[in-house]
């Protein structure tokens, strides 16, 4: 789906646009209608995309997070499902069909989330006969841990910081309170 999602962009971008996104460079449409790209060719062409003034398109398959580990275990406890597996395995390890029968969901639903926190590295599965027995991963959420604690810190020190201009505001009311009053 994607592929051809990008393959019929491409055929609608003019030949230097066409050449940059094979190549997977940012290719954009800026406010003044002419196309952009962050090659340093400095290669400039007018897309058919470009005709409408104020849009703007990015292409940019060369993308590439540091973070994807963080991104796929985030993404794996986004779903409440997924949440609920993880504590029923910290409990016991479990077969995948004991787990879809606990959420009442079919067996294809729950190898379906059982697969996404197997990529994620929070599970592993391991299958004897027909049995696909499912527990917990070796991989803990330290990492995850740590980017949280070091946002709730900054955003502590921001409310901290608000807590004090706050203060310092209702101090000021009440000082000009008592001078109005006099």
């Amino acid at each position: 789906m994607k592929s051809r999602l990008l393959a019929s962009l491409a055929t609608r971008l003019s030949d230097p646009l066409r050449r940059r996104a094979r190549r997977g460079l940012h290719v954009a449409e800026g406010a003044g209608g002419a196309a952009r790209g962050a090659a340093s060719d400095g290669a400039r062409a007018r897309s058919p995309l470009a005709r409408r003034r104020g849009a703007r398109y990015i292409l940019n398959h060369m993308v590439q997070y540091s973070s994807a580990r963080l991104d796929a275990s985030f993404a794996a406890l986004s779903d409440a499902t997924r949440r609920g597996v993880l504590e029923q395995l910290g409990r016991a390890d479990a077969s995948i069909t004991d787990l879809a029968e606990k959420f009442h969901m079919t067996l294809t639903g729950m190898k379906k989330h059982v697969g996404v926190l197997e990529r994620a590295g929070l599970v592993t599965t391991e299958k004897v006969g027909r049995v696909r027995t499912c527990k917990l991963g070796p991989r803990g959420l330290d990492e995850e841990t740590a980017w949280i604690e070091r946002y709730r810190q900054l955003w502590a020190a921001r409310f901290d910081e608000l807590d004090k201009v706050i203060e310092e505001l209702k101090r000021k009311e009440n000082v000009d309170g008592r001078k109005q009053r006099e």
